[in-house]
């Protein structure tokens, strides 16, 4: 449903009331000239197109303002302010593009020799070793697309090397707070997931861990800091736990962001642990194109990580894609050529604009926004959890109790009041969750405004006003979905007018 009513257009000055793309084709519309096809005999055997590709006829115009004003509807990080917990919506710095787009670094082609490709290579290690640098791990593999595929990565890295121990393994423990995609990466990799419950601090419960420890458990996947944006303070006798079943220690590298620069993961027993290149270097978001997840590995990890990998010897730069050494075993390869290279040459442009201290100073700056925030919602809102909190604060539907209004009316209305709405219902641990990250971008400014927001929208739902709540959004170009119809029955293909049913 629509909310422009009040115009002869159906206009709102600058917003446009636009029909779908497919609505607008206009048969011999065009924006480009071609020239006509000769007669030619067919050459697929019978195989050539008869029908229309469905595509519909437009001129240049309406093309270029048909997506330019569906950017506008879009927001963005450069539009305005990301709260959403567990994602870090981090803004992309102009030079990191500028950088990506260099003749040398966006003109390559993953098919050219290595030979041609020096420069290319010596990126790639400078990047590893920035990586290795900061988690404190001697090994990484760079190619892993994203930050499910490296936890992918991490535990085939773990498979190999137990099964070149003689064990495979059948288990791996994931806390009840975990990313989905931790148990789903654990079971495409052939295991069994056993859960660990937290404890009422929003931790692992350690002795719910141990008893389920034992020598069937190849791993722990631990998020750290976790999901409900507080730091395992046991983590180092977890890890010892671990180790002394002869299991490995995975973690979860989505909330790096909060502890880079500050806390290295190897010196914590981590065996290995992706990096979400998004979360925590500025890289573009999304693991369907631009996503990167490499993923660092522990001493006895390191001769099982997966190909190729760039290596300096005596004759400058070398990319290995097949490694007969005798103390090496990688277990394969988890990616086409060499991973996503733009994303490695932006994340080395963000590492190497700030420096160390400058990465150190941005987990600071993001703890403490968080904290802000914490402070300063705590009273109006329901803090899950007693204490300070690390890079993003977690809120539940407590202080809706008794209102009529749920977590998901809350979270449509910010977004009349010009916000995105923070992450909702995750993670699961508590019910009706509200996690919110600020990132380290975000000024006092922007801060401020938003708690006052907070404060007044938790105000009108304790006056009463349900109806502001379950009425919105009301200023969008589009009003509240019903999204359980949409699930149950999407429309999937378009279909002409005529043809609807």
């Amino acid at each position: 449903m629509n909310d422009f009513q009040t115009t002869l257009t159906g206009h709102q000055g600058l917003r446009f009331e636009e029909a779908l793309i497919f609505e607008q084709d206009s048969p011999g519309a065009s924006g480009v000239d071609v020239p006509t096809i000769p007669d030619h005999a067919p050459k697929l055997g019978g195989l050539e197109r008869r029908d229309s590709i469905g595509l519909p006829g437009l001129s240049e115009p309406q093309v270029v303002r048909h997506y330019l004003r569906l950017s506008q509807q879009n927001y963005s990080i450069d539009s305005g302010f990301y709260p959403l917990g567990s994602c870090t919506m981090k803004y992309n710095p102009r030079v990191n593009e500028k950088v990506a787009r260099l003749p040398g670094l966006g003109d390559l082609h993953p098919l050219q020799p290595t030979q041609t490709v020096p420069g290319a290579l010596e990126l790639m290690d400078l990047c590893a070793t920035w990586l290795k640098t900061l988690t404190g791990m001697p090994a990484v593999a760079l190619s892993p697309a994203a930050g499910a595929h490296g936890e992918l990565t991490g535990l085939m890295t773990i498979r190999a090397a137990l099964e070149a121990s003689g064990n495979p393994r059948k288990r791996v423990l994931v806390p009840d707070s975990a990313h989905g995609t931790n148990p789903a990466s654990a079971h495409a990799c052939g295991y069994t997931v056993a859960s660990i419950p937290a404890d009422d601090r929003g931790r692992v419960d350690i002795q719910a861990m141990r008893e389920l420890l034992d020598e069937d458990v190849a791993a722990i996947m631990l998020t750290n800091p976790n999901t409900c944006g507080l730091f395992e303070n046991e983590i180092i006798e977890i890890a010892k736990a671990v180790h002394d079943v002869g299991a490995y220690f995975y973690c979860d590298g989505a909330n790096f962001n909060a502890i880079v620069g500050r806390v290295r993961p190897g010196d914590l027993g981590i065996d290995a642990m992706h990096l979400n290149l998004h979360k925590t270097f500025s890289t573009p978001h999304g693991g369907g194109g631009p996503g990167s997840g490499p993923v660092v590995l522990s001493e006895p990890l390191a001769p099982f990580a997966p190909l190729p990998y760039v290596i300096h010897g005596p004759d400058g730069f070398e990319l290995i894609e097949q490694d007969d050494r005798p103390d090496a075993h990688p277990f394969g390869r988890v990616k086409g050529f060499h991973g996503q290279f733009g994303m490695l040459s932006r994340t080395l442009s963000y590492m190497m604009s700030l420096g160390s201290d400058g990465l150190a100073q941005v987990s600071g700056d993001a703890v403490l926004s968080a904290n802000y925030l914490l402070a300063k919602l705590k009273d109006t809102l329901s803090a899950s959890f007693e204490g300070p909190c690390m890079h993003e604060a977690l809120f539940d539907d407590r202080f809706l109790e008794g209102t009529g209004v749920t977590t998901l009316d809350f979270a449509k209305a910010l977004i009349d009041q010009g916000f995105h709405p923070m992450t909702m219902y995750f993670p699961l641990v508590v019910h009706g969750a509200l996690l919110i990250e600020p990132t380290e971008t975000e000024s006092k400014e922007t801060l401020d405004l938003f708690v006052k927001t907070m404060t007044e929208l938790a105000a009108k739902a304790k006056a009463g006003d349900v109806a502001f709540f379950t009425e919105a959004p009301k200023l969008t170009p589009r009003r509240r979905l019903d999204e359980t119809l949409a699930a149950r029955n999407p429309v999937l293909v378009w279909k002409p007018d005529s043809e609807q049913d």
